[in-house]
């Protein structure tokens, strides 16, 4: 599809400029017209209008040019979302009509991306397509838990409802992925932190401790079995670094396109569940998304078949995705949903007994909750125990290496001023 290049004005008169990918000039000006902007100079990539639009755009008021993605392809942080479906639902649960609501919040949004979402929102359902519909446009922003959600809320006239759902299952889907992020981050800087120190030893230091030895001591046959392999390993590493280096980056490229095919995205999945301590955060995170999702869209009156669809596209593990087809199929089949989930291998005795509960009482999406519930304060404990494990084992891990190394620098040293002292003595 080709890029067009533009120049508009937003609703405050500030002139904005950016890029979008539309199939002409006009669909680029209608997409820009939708997200709240009024174009004064769109050109596709590689005219010289064009170059004369990016030209005026890096020389119009510096610092003050803003460039947005704008059209179906729009995208905004997770974040961002969260807040304006938690502001929208304290509106209308406030008795602000849903069109008064999203004029409100777009005149206040900062982001302009947001922004010109909002507005084009406001403006579909003013002039009679439902929020639903409207929300169809942004599949990047709103996806299908989102869509269907609103959809089921329109017709049941509960809409301040299912937007509160809404926003408490973004909060919560936040939190927990807040939780886990900041959990890793210490984890792989310490990893970052002994990766480079071991490397900067081996290549710097330890090459210029070697050509001290060989002065000191005019033979490698007189140095201690742990520093000769020291310095070995430091030999190899220096001599091979390209190689290293080449392996280190081919790794990652054939980990990426295996992660793109079916089978080895889902072979990664698998592992991803039997990793020793991080395999248990993986799998309760994967059960807690998997119910917290069933849950919320069943409540907010999705059917259980079209909700299993939408919970299967958003599991987020492609093990976890093909238990939910299979329940899918069962209840399709007028089934009961614990055989497949028992079968699944991915769910532990406790859900499946409570999935059990629910379906016999007629409280499948009040059980489902309650053990999203439940997961969730156990991916919390999981990952502080988790977390709590590692700092000690990854510092006493760093500790041995570097120690290792040094103890094998000094042993020589040590040596020498023994020979030292012995001539000196005689």
């Amino acid at each position: 599809m080709p890029k067009f290049h533009y120049i508009a004005l937003d609703q405050n008169g500030q002139e904005t400029a950016g890029d979008l990918d539309a199939a002409s000039e006009s669909d680029a000006i209608n997409q820009l017209r939708q997200s709240g902007l009024y174009p004064t100079s769109v050109a596709a990539e590689g005219q010289g209008q064009a170059a004369a639009i990016k030209k005026r755009a890096k020389s119009t008021t510096k610092g003050k040019t803003k460039v947005v993605k704008v059209g179906a392809n729009a995208k905004v942080k997770s974040k961002s979302l969260m807040i304006f479906t938690r502001q929208l639902a304290t509106l209308i649960d406030s008795g602000l009509p849903l069109l008064r609501g999203l004029t409100v919040l777009g005149r206040q949004e900062p982001n302009l991306v947001m922004k010109g979402t909002i507005n084009t929102l406001a403006d579909n359902v003013q002039t009679g397509s439902t929020f639903s519909e409207s929300l169809q446009q942004y599949p990047r922003i709103f996806n299908k838990l989102y869509i269907n959600m609103v959809k089921a809320g329109e017709l049941g006239g509960v809409l301040e409802l299912v937007l509160n759902r809404l926003a408490e299952y973004q909060e919560k889907a936040q939190k927990l992925k807040n939780k886990i992020v900041a959990a890793m981050v210490y984890p792989m800087i310490v990893m970052c932190i002994a990766a480079g120190i071991m490397v900067f030893l081996m290549m710097v230091i330890v090459p210029r401790f070697e050509s001290i030895f060989e002065d000191m001591l005019g033979s490698k046959d007189k140095l201690p079995e742990l520093t000769k392999w020291v310095i070995g390993f430091s030999r190899n590493m220096f001599e091979y670094k390209w190689i290293l280096l080449g392996t280190l980056l081919g790794s990652i490229v054939g980990w990426r396109m295996l992660a793109v095919t079916k089978g080895g995205r889902r072979w990664i999945d698998k592992m991803k569940l039997k990793l020793p301590l991080f395999g248990d955060v993986q799998r309760k995170t994967a059960i807690s998304r998997f119910t917290r999702t069933l849950g919320t869209l069943v409540t907010s009156g999705v059917p259980i078949l079209q909700a299993l669809n939408i919970t299967r596209d958003t599991a987020g593990n492609t093990i976890v995705s093909d238990a939910i087809t299979k329940v899918h199929d069962a209840v399709k089949e007028g089934e009961s949903m614990v055989a497949p989930l028992e079968s699944s291998g991915v769910f532990p005795p406790m859900v499946i007994s409570m999935v059990d509960v629910g379906e016999e009482t007629g409280q499948l999406p009040e059980m489902l909750l309650k053990i999203a519930d439940v997961y969730e304060d156990e991916v919390d404990n999981s990952v502080s125990a988790l977390t709590s494990m590692l700092e000690p084992l990854m510092i006493v891990v760093l500790a041995l290496v570097v120690g290792v190394i040094v103890m094998a620098l000094f042993l020589p040293l040590i040596d020498v001023i023994k020979n030292l002292s012995g001539g000196a003595g005689g």
